[in-house]
């Protein structure tokens, strides 16, 4: 789990990958926000088209990109939480978000975490890809 959150934390922004409503697919820049109880947790807001997505096909895939051209792939479901605590924690990690949303309870704010994620790293080195159940 630490080299998988390592690596997207030192990436910054992942490039999260959906079906879009039309049934096609999109792609957009996406941060994780924080690793809480082994489980990874992003955020978004209920107004964007994004959350339509998930609703309703919730398997999404992150690519990031790191050093020496390596790249991580994750998968997993999304699964919205709407714990207050992991809200907070999640304004604390992210000044960008928290001016955005300002508190926990803003009822557009929505904190997701991917269950059943694995995580490929791998990179043009010739040795296997390293992959974590998560």
């Amino acid at each position: 789990m630490k080299e998988v959150v390592d690596f997207l934390m030192k990436s910054q922004i992942q490039y999260f990958a959906t079906v879009g409503t039309d049934g096609k697919p999109k792609v957009r820049p996406f941060q994780l926000m924080m690793e809480e109880g082994g489980k990874l947790y992003f955020c978004t807001s209920n107004k964007k088209e994004v959350f339509k997505e998930v609703q309703k096909q919730p398997h999404v895939e992150l690519c990031a990109s790191g050093e020496n051209f390596s790249w991580l792939r994750l998968k997993g479901k999304v699964v919205f939480s709407n714990e207050l605590t992991l809200k907070a924690k999640v304004l604390e990690a992210s000044p960008l978000v928290k001016s955005i949303y300002n508190s926990p309870d803003n009822p557009a704010f929505e904190v997701f975490y991917l269950a059943d994620a694995v995580a490929t790293i791998a990179d043009f080195s010739g040795n296997p890809p390293r992959t974590y159940n998560l």
